[in-house]
């Protein structure tokens, strides 16, 4: 990876390579939902949404990271929500996940957020060593509340 390597803030027109690359990452997962209709009517609202942003790499784009932005009680500044990062495996091994991590925190910087945080599960040992790399800490205050861990939890809402 170069220099040249675009790297780019996703706007409204960009609906179709982002869903694109959102859908390329559910398969990933292995997962069936959400369908391409529902990432694409989801991602046409979030990339007007002022509280999103995704940066894209490559041309054509084979990679994105997808920040959320809050207002944070306790920081008293916007909290940067690191929510998705996915290079398509053929653009692997080129530095782009770590592009696009850093561009995350540098654009989360300039917006003045006083933190970004992600979630990771730890069987993704490739990710868990970009994020540390990047700075990332599974514990982000080790003094506070007597060194123990913080966990992230997640409990469904039925509609």
């Amino acid at each position: 990876m170069g220099p040249e390597t675009p790297l780019r803030v996703a706007s409204p027109a960009d609906v179709a390579p982002v869903t694109r690359l959102i859908a390329g990452f559910r398969d990933f997962l292995g997962g069936a939902s959400p369908t391409n209709a529902e990432i694409e009517a989801r991602t046409t609202i979030l990339l007007r949404d002022r509280s999103t942003e995704f940066l894209l790499i490559g041309d054509p784009e084979t990679g994105f990271v997808q920040t959320r932005f809050r207002l944070s009680v306790w920081t008293g500044s916007e909290d940067a929500w690191l929510e998705d990062l996915f290079v398509e495996e053929s653009a692997r091994g080129e530095g782009y996940g770590r592009k696009l991590v850093e561009a995350a925190i540098e654009r989360a910087r300039a917006r003045g957020c006083g933190r970004i945080q992600l979630d990771v599960n730890e069987a993704n040992q490739a990710a868990l060593k970009l994020y540390e790399s990047c700075g990332f800490k599974a514990n982000h205050n080790p003094g506070k509340w007597g060194g123990t861990p913080d966990f992230f939890y997640t409990r469904e809402i039925e509609r």
